[in-house]
């Protein structure tokens, strides 16, 4: 009976805990998206596990944190960031509580819909980020014609 008791106690403040571990996430989450719209670049990068890495929109666009930070600490030094708004947001955690997993849509005034997704890791009493994959949302009845175009530009 008390080992019932206490499997009730701690299902019962575990979702309130994981309810707060996916806010502190999706918090991080708008931090960095704040960060990169100020071209705040300490803050943007402090938000990175060390071993990050982030993905970007083009093919040869994937980056450890060094090599990211190389390539936009130009734009942010010259005031030039830029702003992605998040507008749907699906997180989950891991059964320790520890690593979380992501996917947003996200609204560029370039690009319109596009897509980030990737894992976050409890370091501490911070959440960092591991791995961020910024990708374009095609439509699948003009995923054709885009791959056509890729193709198109590739030798």
């Amino acid at each position: 009976m008390v080992r019932v008791l206490t499997l009730l106690l701690l299902a019962a403040c575990a979702s309130p805990m994981r309810n707060a571990a996916m806010d502190e996430v999706g918090a991080t989450l708008d931090a960095l998206h704040a960060a990169a719209s100020r071209a705040d670049g300490a803050t943007y990068f402090a938000l990175f596990a060390p071993r990050a890495v982030f993905v970007g929109t083009d093919a040869g666009e994937h980056w450890d944190i060094a090599a990211f930070r190389a390539y936009a600490e130009p734009y942010f030094s010259r005031s030039q960031g830029w702003t992605y708004e998040p507008f749907e947001r699906h997180i989950a955690l891991s059964d320790g509580g520890d690593v979380a997993w992501f996917e947003e849509k996200l609204h560029n005034a370039k690009y319109g819909e596009t897509r980030g997704s990737g894992v976050l890791v409890r370091s501490g009493d911070r959440w960092l980020i591991a791995q961020y994959v910024l990708s374009f949302a095609v439509p699948n009845e003009v995923a054709p014609k885009v791959v056509e175009l890729i193709r198109g530009t590739r030798p």
